[in-house]
């Protein structure tokens, strides 16, 4: 009697044929996206209602590349020091603790000493006042300088031979602007599509609209001597 291979089966002994004699090899990462991120807010379910009326949802105008999060319809005031203000900041979704993300020549504009933070680090940072159509919330802290960071899934963290929180490079090739942007944050979650973020000020210097090229670079380490070649991946002695 003769066996019938199914076709996940011919690919499975394909694949231990292809790794016992070529070793293991790295998958393909998702498409790499470079996207600006504009300034925006984030708001808690709570400050949703008080700037835009009791039960109050955020309702989505466009969707972003990360699934599941969006652009909402709602746009809030930013209020800084001397009532420096910006009119019609985007509120992004879904709702999440409230902070407020700027590019350094928005929180110029606004009075605003906004550190450098992966979103989320509220430690030590400045608050605002947001006016919305039915109320006004102050913030405390929160406002801050999104650190340039790239997201990634688990293929990508493979891919890339990182983990979260590592840094890495980005090379942006675009007439007469080619940049290098340096220390961009590993930020992970299982189901993240591979994308890289930075602000608009980072955006425009290195002309990301014209870009014909860009590239992760895995961040070169001190060689340790155990053979990585300094690449970071140590063996063990």
């Amino acid at each position: 009697m003769t066996a019938t291979l199914n076709r996940s089966d011919v690919e499975r002994i394909v694949r231990q044929v292809l790794t016992t004699k070529l070793g293991p090899q790295r998958i393909k990462p998702n498409p790499l996206v470079v996207n600006v991120s504009a300034r925006h807010v984030h708001l808690s379910q709570e400050h949703v209602e008080i700037l835009f009326g009791k039960g109050a949802q955020l309702e989505p105008h466009k969707m972003l590349y990360q699934e599941g999060y969006f652009a909402a319809k709602q746009t809030v005031m930013v209020v800084g020091p001397r009532r420096r203000m910006l009119p019609e900041v985007r509120v992004l979704g879904p709702v999440r603790p409230s902070q407020v993300e700027l590019a350094f020549t928005d929180a110029i504009s606004l009075g605003i000493d906004a550190p450098v933070r992966i979103s989320g680090d509220h430690r030590d940072t400045p608050g605002c006042v947001l006016v919305g159509p039915e109320g006004v919330v102050e913030l405390q802290a929160g406002v801050i300088r999104a650190q340039r960071h790239v997201h990634m899934g688990p293929a990508d963290l493979e891919y890339f031979r990182v983990k979260p929180g590592d840094k890495m490079d980005l090379r942006i090739v675009s007439p007469t602007c080619t940049t290098t942007l340096e220390d961009l944050v590993v930020r992970f979650e299982p189901k993240c599509r591979l994308e890289v973020h930075i602000d608009t000020d980072e955006g425009n210097a290195c002309h990301l609209d014209a870009a014909t090229h860009v590239e992760l670079i895995q961040k070169q380490h001190e060689d340790c001597g155990c053979g990585c070649g300094g690449t970071g991946a140590c063996k063990p002695h």
